[in-house]
């Protein structure tokens, strides 16, 4: 169960003030300080696209055991490293392919998988939302990513919540780790192996 509104806000107070996450370096990052004022950075001018991680060796492919929380025959779900938000998920398909690769049969069941994970997220205690998106630039292989936002907690909601993620600190691993194992447990429910 992850922490209450008041819990999460006493542990993080006592850390205050908070670090700037590493995304304010990102050449993404659409913001700088100028004259004293918060404004959006220049619009970066046309040049070829990066190639994206995996086009070689796509670490996707292969993950860390000790990060897959679940799995069935098509379908895998990763816990991404504790961070600021109680839970951040994502979920990738075991066969190297991207969001555009997939047939009609794997894009539904990608489909009822995101509906699930965000069901079963959003019915731990203290989680009021869980957030879900598929961002593709990073990297080739498919992967869809969830973000648990504590109930009660107002500065983490919306999409800015992946901003706080990177900023708040991590909180209680034990509580982490029975998060982790309860949505394992209740995706296996429906299929697939719990790994936690």
């Amino acid at each position: 169960m992850a922490e209450s509104a008041e819990e999460f806000y006493a542990r993080v107070h006592a850390l205050e003030p908070l670090a700037t996450p590493s995304i304010a370096q990102w050449s993404v990052f659409p913001w700088e300080v100028r004259d004293g004022a918060l404004a959006p950075r220049p619009v970066s001018p046309p040049a070829p696209e990066t190639s994206r991680v995996g086009e070689q060796d796509c670490p996707a492919c292969s993950p860390d055991p000790a990060s897959l929380i679940w799995r069935d025959d098509l379908w895998q779900v990763r816990a991404m490293a504790p961070s600021g938000l109680p839970l951040v998920l994502m979920l990738e398909p075991i066969e190297h392919l991207d969001l555009p690769h997939l047939d009609d049969d794997q894009a539904a069941e990608w489909g009822r998988l995101v509906a699930r994970v965000t069901r079963i997220v959003e019915g731990l205690p203290n989680i009021a939302r869980c957030h879900s998106g598929r961002w593709g630039d990073g990297a080739e292989h498919l992967h869809t990513w969830f973000f648990a936002r504590i109930e009660g907690i107002e500065s983490t909601k919306g999409s800015l919540a992946i901003e706080w993620d990177d900023i708040l600190p991590p909180g209680p691993a034990e509580i982490r780790a029975a998060d982790l194992a309860e949505v394992a447990r209740k995706l296996a429910t429906h299929d697939g192996h719990a790994l936690v």
